[in-house]
């Protein structure tokens, strides 16, 4: 389990890239469509900053989740605030945040939660949060031609959430059959090299030979790929995620890693 120290740091980089990414947005910008189908720029990070506002003061709790209704309250909220306004709002819940987890006893990371994904430990809950943070920054930045770093300690929880799940999504969204495996290497700011093996069900393991495919993509392309926010044949053109070994199972996988949204 990473540190209570590293999750606030990758906390407070998550929420100042927030923070840098509207600094200069007007109102016009705001209203951008995100890559969420729903949200314009401005619902998308209301969204994802006020669940940081539900959890400040939150403690961990094996069976209930945090009152969304505080969620549900600041969104409808933003709607009405001018730039200006709304940039305050954002920063001011960031460093609530950011208070309340300094507070907080480091071994509070291996207490059971309850999280969006079923109870785990509160640790999982605050990399589940750095992900979705990562992830609605680059919902809005996208659209707005703005690029985000893709290092760093944000980028790299962002991986470990997806690479926590890859069984999954060999098994279940590619659709290896047994006897088949996979080797992903991920480049850019975040580089990692991790395997999957179906072995009666698909699931991480140290190494194979040999593998069916070999995926390569950098660390954007393969985060937004795997929540379903850019489209595939458009990584696909401009190289960002390309394979080797079988081309049939590789240019699946490639198209098949959404595995949330």
């Amino acid at each position: 389990m990473t540190s209570l120290a590293v999750y606030i740091e990758a906390h407070r980089t998550a929420l100042a890239e927030i923070n840098d990414l509207i600094a200069d947005c007007s109102d016009e910008q705001l209203a951008v469509q995100s890559l969420c189908p729903d949200w314009d720029v401005k619902a998308c990070i209301a969204h994802a900053v006020s669940i940081e506002k539900a959890l400040t003061g939150w403690e961990p709790d094996p069976e209930h989740l945090f009152d969304f209704g505080i969620v549900g309250s600041f969104m409808e909220q933003a709607t009405a605030m001018d730039a200006d306004t709304f940039r305050a709002a954002i920063r001011d819940i960031g460093d609530a945040r950011l208070a309340h987890l300094e507070s907080l006893d480091p071994a509070i990371v291996d207490q059971p939660s309850m999280t969006p994904v079923g109870p785990q430990a509160y640790g999982n809950f605050l990399q589940i949060r750095v992900f979705d943070m990562w992830v609605h920054a680059r919902d809005c930045a996208l659209p707005l031609g703005i690029q985000l770093p893709d290092g760093g300690t944000t980028a790299e929880q962002a991986v470990n959430e997806v690479h926590r799940s890859m069984g999954y999504i060999a098994g279940k969204k590619i659709g290896l059959e047994d006897g088949m495996s996979m080797t992903v290497h991920i480049t850019g700011g975040a580089p990692r090299t991790f395997h999957v093996a179906v072995d009666g069900r698909a699931g991480l393991v140290d190494s194979v030979d040999d593998p069916t495919v070999t995926l390569t993509a950098d660390t954007e392309t393969f985060v937004m790929l795997a929540c379903g926010r850019v489209d595939p044949q458009e990584r696909i053109d401009a190289e960002r995620i390309s394979w080797s070994g079988n081309d049939e199972w590789g240019e699946k996988a490639a198209r098949s890693l959404r595995f949330t949204m």
